[in-house]
C-alpha cells in the first residue's frame, strides 16, 4: 500500500486528488476479483476498527464488518446510545481514547447541522483514520461504490447523462448527504448531470456552485431543473432518490405538506421510457417502494441496485486497506 494513504482521514471525496480517487477504485476492483476467485486478502491481519453508528444502517455496517474480516482484522459495531456519547462524552475524548484502542474509526451521524462537524471534530483528535460513514452532508463510501459501479457498467464517463432526480418517499427524512455527493463527484469524471427536485428540496448553494466548478475543471456539465420529466429524457443513468427539505426547513417532521404536493415525482416505467434504451436505473438502498420507485423498474431489467450495493463492499475494502495499511 502507498504511503500516500496511510493515515488519510476519508471524510468527503473532494479532499481526495482524481489519481488518488482512481487509486481507490483500482484496489476496490482488485479486491472485488479477489473475493469472487477466493483469493485471500490479509492486507490488515490483527487491525482493529471501531464502527460508531448513531443511526440505523444495513449496507454500510456489514460492508464494513465483513470487509475488515476478509482483510484479516476485527471491526467492533459501536451503538452510540449505549457509549458515553449519550451522557455527553464529547468528540475529542472519545477520538482519543478509541484511537488508543485500535487503527481506525468508522462513524456515521446524520443529525442535520451535527453530523460533519462531530467527525471533523475527532478528526481533529484521532492518531488514526477517520472514515465516514454518512453525515448530514456528505457519504463518499456510497458516492465510491456508485462510480466504481457506473464505470463497470458504461464504461466510459465522458459526457455521460447522469440524472440526479428527487423522488417521493415517507419512510424518513432522509440526508441530502447522497445527491450531494454524487453531484460534486459525477462532473469529476467528465459526465454530465443533471439534478431535478420540486421547488423546496433544494441542495446547499455552496455545494452546487462547486459541482459547477468541477464540471467546468473536468469537461462535464451540471444543470437544475425542477421538471422531473426534462431529468428523464435521454439519460444514460437514473438515479431516482428521496432526500429531506434541510436546507429550506430544519423540522424533523417526516410528512408535512411540501412532501405530499410531489407525489408524483416517482420513478416509474411510463418515466424511464424517455430515457435512453440502455438506461441504468441505480439507488443507494434501502428504496422507498412503491413510493420512491414501482417495483416494475427496481426489479427489471435496468436496475443495477445491487451490484451497485455488492460494490459497497469492495470499495468499503479499498478505503481501510489503503488508509489502515502498514504500508
Amino acid at each position: 500500500m502507498e504511503p500516500l494513504f496511510k493515515g488519510r482521514h476519508f471524510i468527503t471525496l473532494e479532499e481526495w486528488t482524481k489519481p488518488e480517487i482512481d487509486k481507490l477504485l483500482e484496489v476496490s476492483k482488485t479486491l472485488k476479483y479477489n473475493f469472487r476467485n477466493n483469493i485471500p486478502t490479509p492486507y490488515l491481519t490483527n487491525k482493529t476498527a471501531f464502527l460508531m453508528f448513531f443511526e440505523q444502517s444495513t449496507r454500510t455496517r456489514n460492508s464494513m464488518e465483513s470487509g475488515l474480516a476478509q482483510l484479516g482484522g476485527h471491526a467492533t459495531f459501536l451503538d452510540t446510545s449505549m457509549m458515553q456519547i449519550s451522557h455527553g462524552e464529547s468528540a475529542k475524548d472519545t477520538a482519543i481514547i478509541l484511537s488508543s484502542y485500535g487503527h481506525g474509526i468508522a462513524c456515521r451521524n446524520c443529525f442535520w447541522g451535527i453530523g460533519n462537524k462531530y467527525l471533523r471534530e475527532m478528526a481533529a483528535w484521532s492518531t488514526v483514520p477517520i472514515m465516514n460513514l454518512q453525515d448530514d452532508l456528505y457519504h463518499p463510501m456510497q458516492g465510491l461504490a456508485d462510480l466504481m459501479t457506473i464505470q463497470e457498467v458504461k464504461k466510459e464517463t465522458k459526457n455521460l447523462k447522469v440524472s440526479i432526480i428527487w423522488a417521493y418517499a415517507t419512510s424518513h427524512k432522509k440526508p441530502i448527504s447522497v445527491p450531494l455527493s454524487q453531484i460534486l463527484l459525477f462532473p469529476r469524471y467528465g459526465m454530465d448531470v443533471t439534478l431535478a427536485y420540486p421547488e423546496g428540496y433544494d441542495l446547499p448553494d455552496w455545494a452546487i456552485e462547486k459541482a459547477k466548478i468541477n464540471a467546468k475543471e473536468n469537461g462535464g456539465s451540471f444543470r437544475i431543473t425542477h421538471n422531473m420529466e426534462e431529468a428523464y429524457k435521454d439519460a444514460d443513468v437514473v438515479i431516482p432518490k428521496n432526500w429531506g427539505s434541510w436546507v429550506t426547513n430544519q423540522s424533523s417532521a417526516v410528512i408535512d405538506d411540501l412532501l405530499e404536493k410531489n407525489k408524483l415525482w416517482k420513478c416509474t416505467e411510463k418515466m424511464m421510457v424517455l430515457a435512453k434504451k440502455d438506461v441504468s436505473y441505480m439507488h443507494a438502498l434501502p428504496a422507498d417502494r412503491g413510493n420512491e420507485v414501482e417495483d416494475s423498474v427496481i426489479d427489471g431489467p435496468h436496475s443495477i441496485v445491487y451490484q451497485e450495493a455488492e460494490n459497497r463492499l469492495h470499495t468499503a475494502k479499498a478505503v481501510m486497506a489503503m488508509t489502515m495499511g502498514d504500508k
